[in-house]
């Protein structure tokens, strides 16, 4: 794997003290535009925080499929993605819920940036084999990060909204995990914490939430059994961060707009936070 911009790993800018986020929208807190109300209000009362926006779009994606008559098949817990199917997904995510999420934020007063994987070669995919070797057809991972738009973007007080649509060095369309296309950027741009906003409270043990996580402390809780289903694959995006250098990653139910001054306070944060010891 390249190094970003120097690499998927690297830095293409020196971090400052100011805090920079990266979101990963996800959950049902945000299927409706009153969460991103909230959203658009905690940016606001932050103005220290850079912050980057990622957003995925699964159901809506096989809605769109199924219209167009054609057949999800799921290998892996990734969406096998055919010719026919890559230029559907591509508009679903980077035309119809980019736009979305970028003019209901903007509709309450914050100034966004609408971006995908492919602009300006921010993040450069490659194809995405099962555990078999076999192709999945245009379903990718990030090979290289280069993160001048988002970092611009930012530096004009912009908030970038990131499509996790990705191309290969020629330009051909992928369709990239949006956990997988957030911890790549979050480590790319230099970010001081990445958020997945999940459905769930965090990470449950024993039927209690843990609050503080180390990366050696998950991958236990993994290997016996604790930690499950889709919980399992959000962890290795967790743990891609991690060894990307940003220092913190949570993994939170968004609880309104004072979510993100607690994540920015280090204190009270809903959810689960995993470090590296």
């Amino acid at each position: 794997m390249d190094s970003p911009g120097q690499g998927v790993h690297g830095l293409t800018s020196k971090r400052k003290m100011t805090s920079r986020i990266l979101i990963k929208i996800g959950g049902r807190a945000f299927d409706g535009e009153d969460g991103f109300k909230q959203l658009a209000q905690a940016i606001k009362k932050n103005p220290q925080a850079e912050v980057i926006i990622v957003h995925g779009g699964g159901a809506e994606i096989s809605q769109a499929l199924k219209a167009a008559g054609r057949e999800t098949v799921f290998v892996d817990g990734m969406r096998v993605t055919q010719a026919e199917d890559i230029k559907i997904v591509e508009s679903v995510l980077s035309g119809v819920i980019n736009e979305r999420i970028a003019g209901w934020l903007s509709k309450n007063g914050v100034c966004c940036r609408r971006m995908s994987g492919k602009t300006e070669r921010l993040l450069i995919a490659e194809p995405l084999l099962t555990r078999g070797g076999k192709s999945m057809g245009f379903v990718g991972k990030i090979a290289k990060v280069t993160a001048a738009a988002v970092l611009d973007a930012l530096a004009k007080k912009e908030v970038p909204v990131v499509s996790p649509i990705s191309g290969d060095p020629a330009g051909q369309s992928y369709n990239v995990n949006a956990d997988s296309a957030a911890a790549a950027l979050a480590a790319g741009a230099g970010c001081t914490d990445l958020v997945f906003v999940t459905d769930v409270p965090g990470v449950m043990v024993g039927g209690q939430i843990r609050t503080l996580l180390t990366v050696a402390e998950a991958r236990g809780l993994i290997a016996d059994g604790t930690i499950t289903g889709g919980m399992v694959a959000k962890m290795e995006s967790v743990f891609e961060a991690l060894d990307g250098k940003v220092p913190r990653v949570h993994v939170i139910q968004w609880q309104g707009p004072e979510t993100l001054r607690s994540i920015l306070a280090h204190q009270n944060i809903p959810g689960t936070s995993i470090h590296h010891a």
